[in-house]
């Protein structure tokens, strides 16, 4: 089987292509930049250039591919829009598909996507979905809540190196999943007759508040959090005052997705059936607290060591500058 990986150079997408390649699957790339996704290809995955928002780019990189699994997103640095991305070149990949005759589609969508018709990357997520069913094409649809390392760049290393934490609004506690543990169940799709033409969630083992992953930050760091509160509507205003200009809509757009992570409803699901179709042991997930305590026991370690080595360097100076001190009182 040729699997074809969508936005495999993101965050989840290269744990996806590493598990594909791991277990055996032909896999092929299509990437905007063969440089960046270089990695990819020593990890034995096929490279091909192509970019979702031009879709005579497509065709080539569905030659002979029996299943797609579709991991991109419009990322915050990107110049192009959600609309753009999530859901003209979510078109276009999903007709693509079906005129080159792919067996199987994976679609990687949001948590309660169809609760927030106001939330543009929401409604757009809700909107692929229909399109995606109604395509013709034997798909799996997992919904995601969140990523566990997107926790370390919000939360570990502000604390670690004594910057605010923000928290907006009322806290809505989010089940974090690992995207090792989320690329296992992608790729056990594949093979699984059960979840053709199915929508599964697939979070993590229990929802996590900021503020409970603040206090686990700071037991495991030694360190005390800068919690820095953004009050809700001062976001929405400067939301709305964006939308007034063309080039602040796509910075307006991500801002909306904050209304999801403020409103203080979780954003979880049950996954006792879910472990069962896909035949997975509930007890082999990653915990929140088991990753994040793996983290920062490396981080912690390393800067034990680099603390180690600038007390040895200073040292070693200390010894020096009295030989350095009488040889030039000698030599006056």
């Amino acid at each position: 089987m040729t699997i074809l990986i969508v936005g495999a150079t993101g965050t989840l997408g290269r744990q996806v292509a590493r598990r594909a390649i791991d277990e055996g699957y032909k896999v092929r790339c299509l990437v905007r930049s063969t440089k960046k996704a270089a990695f990819l290809k020593e990890w034995g995955a096929e490279l091909v250039g192509g970019d979702l928002c031009y879709p005579e780019t497509l065709p080539r990189a569905l030659e002979g591919v029996t299943a797609v699994i579709d991991a991109a997103t419009s990322r915050p640095t990107d110049s192009l829009s959600i609309k753009q991305v999530d859901w003209d070149g979510k078109v276009s990949l999903i007709q693509a598909a079906k005129a080159a005759g792919v067996e199987r589609f994976i679609f990687f969508s949001i948590l309660e996507s169809e609760k927030y018709p106001e939330v543009p990357l929401m409604e757009i997520k809700r909107c692929t979905e229909l399109f995606l069913v109604e395509s013709g094409l034997k798909y799996t649809i997992l919904r995601l809540a969140g990523f566990m390392q997107g926790l370390i760049g919000q939360y570990g290393i502000p604390i670690l190196e004594n910057q605010p934490v923000w928290v907006t609004g009322e806290s809505s506690p989010v089940a974090y999943m690992d995207t090792l543990d989320i690329a296992k169940f992608a790729i056990r799709a594949l093979s699984l007759p059960e979840t053709e033409k199915q929508t599964f969630p697939v979070v993590g083992t229990r929802a996590w508040s900021a503020e409970e992953i603040i206090s686990v930050c700071e037991r495991l760091s030694g360190k005390e959090a800068r919690v820095t509160r953004m009050p809700i509507n001062l976001l929405r205003t400067v939301r709305h005052f964006l939308r007034f200009f063309q080039w602040g809509w796509n910075v307006a757009d991500r801002l909306a997705f904050t209304e999801v992570l403020a409103s203080g409803k979780p954003l979880n699901a049950s996954m006792e059936q879910v472990y069962q179709v896909f035949g997975i042991d509930a007890q082999q997930t990653t915990t929140l607290e088991s990753y994040l305590q793996e983290y920062f026991s490396r981080i912690m370690k390393k800067l034990k060591e680099l603390d180690y080595e600038k007390k040895q360097s200073k040292k070693q100076k200390s010894k020096k500058t009295p030989f350095k001190q009488s040889s030039k009182v000698n030599g006056q």
